[in-house]
């Protein structure tokens, strides 16, 4: 019940397969391997500078008011004991901003979608479900450069 010549196409598109695969395997290979090579961030501990682009995310909290929450959006960190890594190989690179008014509402809105430096006074892993970030800061102030 099979057309006549099956096994050779058969043949012909398993070749045609492994040929196609090849230099992905081959540019694998060549690829040096170091160990170490998953190293964790720098740690960041209490009074220090966090640098990233911040953007602004979409929050709807209870009774169809909208929450303004920020993110920053930085290079790998470890946090302080006990949180360490948060649970990742080489620790959060998103941060979770909370906003505590409209006075640190004010203070962030024009940084968006700019890079953006902040003094970190207090920082944790995010444990809650639905979390977008990777940690989050809970009490900040914003560096100016002058």
């Amino acid at each position: 019940m099979t057309k006549r010549g099956f096994g050779k196409r058969l043949a012909l598109g398993a070749i045609m397969v492994s040929v196609l695969t090849m230099p992905g395997l081959r540019a694998q290979q060549d690829q040096p391997v170091t160990e170490g090579g998953n190293k964790a961030g720098s740690l960041i501990k209490i009074g220090d500078v966090l640098s990233g682009e911040l953007n602004t995310l979409r929050t709807h909290g209870g009774k169809k008011s909208k929450a303004a929450t920020y993110q920053l959006t930085s290079v790998a960190h470890r946090l302080p004991p006990p949180g360490g890594l948060c649970g990742l190989e080489t620790g959060p690179e998103t941060f979770q901003i909370v906003t505590n008014g409209d006075g640190d509402v004010a203070k962030l809105k024009g940084f968006v979608g700019k890079e953006i430096s902040l003094r970190v006074d207090e920082i944790a892993c995010a444990e809650a479900a639905g979390q977008m970030s990777e940690a989050v800061v809970t009490r900040w102030s914003v560096v100016t450069k002058r």
